[in-house]
This record gives structure tokens, C-alpha cells and sequence, in this order.
């Protein structure tokens, strides 16, 4: 079993550099299965999820290639298989296989995602977009089937704002026949980069960053190269590190306006913030005020910062109130960031973090965002070792961690037992 081991107390200092967003490369490369010819993605993150992509697409006949951070992806000879097992079980976002399968071949079998399980996440929205484009979608032995003798553009509007499944249904509604409309989607930044891609393969794509998206369908996409934007969620992190330290530390290879949200609220508890063009440089204090957080859809507070930021809290004076409108059900770092000592009830939708120093301990990572959240409680602590296992789960959104925080001085290391 590996593991992370933090010896903390050490202000992080210097730059860190950014990845290309997870969110974003695990639709991108599903939506490539869309083009007639190769798609080159560059700054792609180096990620477990990134990988396992990689394997399904070879699986189905696309030839794949890597070189740096940069994926080449020829799906010419592409073709419709079964999925019901195997690879596509390890990851969350398998369901983006459903929109780019569906618009390609008109049909899919791809079986009931993975990865991580804070939450159960329906797809039923999903489901409700691929019907209206007219597919025929039912559950067998744990796999989705979907079948559609043509789609046809069709007005859908989303009950919930879900970011899956406003870029599923965009993903088969490039290829459909006529006009479609999605109402109430979702605005993420990760939404507008695949409608990027798929307007730079030939799509015809209005209004993605808002609540509503006009795509007309083409009857075939082209190759092209795109290059994905910045992880604002690994920035967020560094940022909620840094300032948990006390350190002074540039994140480049940013766009601010997408951390906004994260921005005001560090400056309102009182970390130093500098915002230049590309990059913000974060400036740890010695006390921070508590302040209160609501974990909202973009362009409010990320969910998914809203564990990492739950360790910040604890460095705060006071009590502070954290509650996350997004999902219900997410502070299963909770009860681990207690064994180190935080003072944190929850009630309903909400943490209440009262102001504490942690100590060193040996915890367990239940998520992805969640082991987020324990790293940087472990760099806070100035005496012992804290052990972070679940390591498994920290892979799926954050490449070279080790290493950037080595150049910042941390002290951390992978272990084996």
C-alpha cells in the first residue's frame, strides 16, 4: 500500500505551474470519438483518468499517441464496441463515453461509472437529454444501452444544473440533425473549453458559459489541435495551501477570473492576494478571521475546493460555517481531519469549523478532493508525521504533487508498506 507522508510546518515558497484542467481533459478526449480525422490536445494533465482514457480509446480502435503533455488521438478506424466492463468501471466521467458514442455511431453500451463515490450522482438528466434527441436508453445487468435510428435536434431543459450532463448532450448534439437547445446548463469554464474543441472540429456551438446553448448538428467533424486550459481547481488548492502555511507563493499559468469566488473569500478572511495576467501570488498571514462559505455552482464557490478549504478554516480564529449547496453528503474528510485534532461538527448541508491547530496522524483519503484537504492539514502541522493513504484518489486530480510541493519546500515523500 502507498502512501504520502507530510512532516509540516514549513511556510511553502516559490512558483508552482499549473496543469491543464482535469475537468476539461476528461470530455475532451472522449470528444475526439466525434472527428473523422486526428485531434491533437495539448497541455493535457497527467492523470490516472487521463490514462485510463487513453486504454478505452485503444480499446476501440483509435490509434493514440503521447509525447510530453501532448495526446494525439486518430479515430478513423474507430469502432462501436460494447463497454459494459473493464476500464471504463475506473472512472466517474465513463458517462461522456455515452454523448460522443451516441453521436458518432448512433449507439452505446457503457457500463455504470466509477471513481469517486462522496455522493451517488445520477445520470437521469443525462438520460433525459439523449431521449429528447430521440435515442431509446435502458439499464441492463448494469450498463447503459442507447440506441437511436437518427437523433434530432430537440429543446431540452435541465432540472438540475449538472455540468456531465450539459456536455453529454452536447457531445451527441454536434451530431445530430437540426437545432438543439439546452436551458438551465451549466456555466463552468470546462463547458466552454469542449465547446471550444468541438467548434474548432467543424461544430456550430452559441451560448456555452451560459444558461443556455444553441447547437446546430453536423453530419461530420474534422480533426484539429487544441490546447486545454488551466486546472482552476489544482490552482485553488495550491492557493488554499500556500495561505494554510503562512508561505508566499506564485500560481502560474492561471486565469484569475476563474478563481474569483476562492479570490474574495481568502482576502476576506485576510491572506495577501496579488492577481497579475496569468498568475496569482498568494501571501500567507500569521492570523487569519473565521469567515463563512457556501459551495455553490460556477461562478460561485467550487465544491470541489470546499474540502481543501474546510483545512484552511481550522487555521482561522473563531468559527467559521461552511456549507456546500451543491452536494449534500460531502465531509467524509471530516471525521479523518478530527483524528488530527480539528473541532468540526456537521449539521445538514454544513460544517462548523471552530479555530485549532491540527496534530500529526495517520488518516485515510475517501476522495479525490478529500485527500486535497488532508495533504494540506499535514503541512500545517509544525511537530510529527502525518500518513495520507487512499493515495490512489489524489492521482485522479493532481499530477507531480510531490513534486511541486517539494519545490516548495515541503518536506513530503511517497512511501510503500
Amino acid at each position: 500500500m502507498e502512501k504520502l507522508m507530510i512532516s509540516g510546518g514549513r511556510p511553502l515558497q516559490g512558483t508552482v505551474t499549473i496543469s491543464g484542467a482535469k475537468n476539461s481533459a476528461i470530455a475532451l478526449i472522449p470528444a475526439a470519438i466525434l472527428a473523422e480525422s486526428e485531434v491533437i490536445l495539448d497541455n493535457l494533465p497527467l492523470l490516472s483518468d487521463v490514462a485510463v482514457y487513453s486504454e478505452i480509446l485503444e480499446e476501440l480502435g483509435a490509434n493514440v499517441s503521447w509525447e510530453g503533455n501532448q495526446m494525439r488521438i486518430d479515430p478513423t478506424h474507430i469502432i462501436s464496441l460494447p463497454m459494459p466492463n473493464g476500464p471504463v468501471k475506473k472512472l466517474r466521467a465513463s458517462y461522456y463515453m455515452m454523448g460522443a458514442m451516441l453521436g458518432r455511431f448512433k449507439e452505446a453500451v457503457i457500463g455504470l461509472p466509477g471513481g469517486c463515490n462522496f455522493e451517488p450522482r445520477p445520470i437521469d438528466q443525462h438520460i433525459k437529454g439523449f431521449e429528447a434527441l430521440g435515442a431509446t436508453v435502458t439499464n441492463e445487468h448494469g450498463a447503459i444501452h442507447l440506441h437511436a435510428k437518427e437523433l434530432k435536434g430537440a429543446k431540452i431543459y435541465l432540472d438540475v444544473v449538472s455540468v456531465g450532463a450539459t456536455i453529454n448532450i452536447m457531445l451527441a448534439a454536434t451530431r445530430a440533425k437540426g437545432s438543439t437547445i439546452i436551458e438551465n446548463a451549466a456555466k463552468e469554464p470546462e463547458i466552454i473549453d469542449v465547446a471550444t474543441l468541438l467548434n474548432s472540429m467543424g461544430a456550430s456551438i452559441k451560448g456555452a458559459g451560459t444558461e443556455t446553448i444553441r447547437i446546430e448538428g453536423k453530419s461530420e467533424l474534422r480533426g484539429c489541435r487544441h490546447s486545454i486550459i488551466p486546472d482552476r481547481i489544482q490552482a485553488g488548492t495550491y492557493m488554499i495551501a500556500a495561505a494554510a502555511t503562512r508561505g508566499n507563493v506564485l500560481i502560474d499559468n492561471v486565469i484569475p477570473k476563474h478563481l474569483e469566488a476562492l479570490t474574495a473569500k481568502l482576502i476576506e478572511m485576510g491572506v495577501g492576494i496579488e492577481e497579475l495576467d496569468e498568475s496569482i501570488r498568494v501571501i500567507g498571514k500569521q492570523n487569519y478571521g473565521s469567515i463563512d462559505v457556501k459551495a455553490l455552482v460556477y461562478p460561485g464557490f467550487a465544491t470541489d475546493l470546499q474540502s481543501p478549504m474546510t483545512s484552511l478554516l481550522t487555521q482561522a480564529d473563531g468559527v467559521s460555517v461552511l456549507s456546500d449547496f451543491v452536494y449534500s453528503n460531502r465531509f467524509k474528510h471530516v471525521p479523518e481531519l478530527a483524528r488530527m485534532g480539528a473541532k468540526i461538527r456537521v449539521e445538514g448541508r454544513s460544517a462548523i469549523i471552530e479555530g485549532h491547530p491540527l496534530n500529526a496522524a495517520k488518516v485515510k483519503a475517501t476522495d479525490l478532493r478529500a485527500g486535497a484537504a488532508l495533504v494540506i492539514a499535514g503541512l500545517t502541522v509544525s511537530e510529527g508525521i502525518t500518513e495520507v493513504t487512499g493515495v490512489e484518489f489524489i492521482d485522479r486530480g493532481y499530477d507531480h504533487l510531490v513534486t511541486n510541493l517539494r519545490e516548495l519546500g515541503a518536506d513530503v515523500w511517497r512511501q510503500n508498506d
